[in-house]
């Protein structure tokens, strides 16, 4: 309707004895949020440091509630060898940090004794906050975390896996195998060479099992000290 009509569809509604007229307002649209992708802009370092960031306040599962830090992992960014345990202890949850108990002494130990400088590796666990007394993570509470640990390992690109303890072994690489059967294969996760020993704080607790784990900690040696460098 052009200027000039409209004004004289006024004119004669005012000659008609209406004196208000009221127009309806055009709706107003909310714009459609569009569908986030992950950013995975960043060197590794960078992406790791925003994820420990993002990820502090976590409420996906139980475990948030009995928390002091979620302890999202620590290491090299670019490491050839990747260690994964099982869930943080008392002094991982108050310092935010992985290992850094005694059996975080032992495993760094263990790693010199196979000339590896714990600065060289990246260290994470299945689960980032600390299951009460120390307990095995219920499956719900690995099944909130582990998109945590896939993230990092695709964000790493390590070439070996260490995996740290039954719990370790069992959820990455998907089965039911004792301990013992575990150790004695060289398992595949993801295209990356998989080996499985067992976590220091059992170690502290069972000392024959020390000679064992020295056995396997040879066999990550052998296979670490023949990488080439990445192109």
């Amino acid at each position: 309707m052009t200027p000039n009509c409209i004004s004289q569809h006024l004119e004669l509604m005012k000659l008609m004895g209406v004196d208000n007229v009221f127009l309806k307002r055009k709706p107003e649209f909310t714009s459609v949020r569009k569908k986030t992708m992950p950013d995975n802009s960043g060197s590794a370092e960078e992406r790791l440091k925003k994820n420990n960031v993002n990820y502090k306040d976590c409420n996906k599962c139980p475990l948030c509630n009995g928390r002091t830090n979620l302890v999202y992992g620590e290491g090299n960014p670019n490491a050839d060898l990747m260690l994964i345990g099982e869930g943080p202890g008392f002094y991982e949850d108050k310092s935010g940090k992985p290992f850094v108990g005694k059996a975080g002494q032992l495993l760094t130990k263990m790693l010199l004794a196979i000339k590896i400088d714990r600065s060289q590796v990246y260290i994470g666990n299945i689960v980032k906050c600390r299951p009460p007394d120390n307990r095995d993570p219920k499956p719900e509470e690995v099944e909130a975390c582990l998109p945590y640990l896939e993230e990092q390992i695709e964000i790493i690109k390590p070439r070996i896996l260490l995996l740290l303890g039954r719990v370790a072994g069992q959820t990455l690489l998907k089965n039911n195998l004792r301990m013992q059967e575990l150790r004695e294969t060289e398992h595949t996760y993801k295209g990356i060479r998989t080996f499985v020993t067992y976590h220091p704080s059992a170690l502290l607790r069972h000392t024959a099992w020390k000679k064992p784990a020295w056995i396997d900690l040879q066999k990550v040696q052998k296979i670490y000290e023949g990488l080439k460098p990445r192109t």
